[in-house]
C-alpha cells in the first residue's frame, strides 16, 4: 500500500525497502543497507529533491 501512495506523488518505489531483522543481525543490518544504497544510487537523483530548493 505504501510502494501505490508513493508512486501516487510521484516517487519511485524502489526507493522504499522494509525489512525485518533482529538485532542480533548486525552484519544482515549492514548488508541489506548497503545493498539498498546501491540500488538507490541507481535510481539517480530523487526528483521531488529537485523541486524543494
Amino acid at each position: 500500500m505504501t510502494q501505490k501512495l508513493l508512486e501516487c506523488i510521484g516517487i519511485d518505489p524502489a526507493r522504499l525497502h522494509l525489512g525485518w531483522i533482529s538485532a542480533s543481525e548486525g552484519p544482515q543490518f549492514a548488508q541489506l543497507v548497503r545493498n539498498f544504497v546501491e540500488e538507490t544510487k541507481g535510481l539517480g537523483p530523487n526528483p521531488l529533491g529537485q523541486t524543494m530548493e
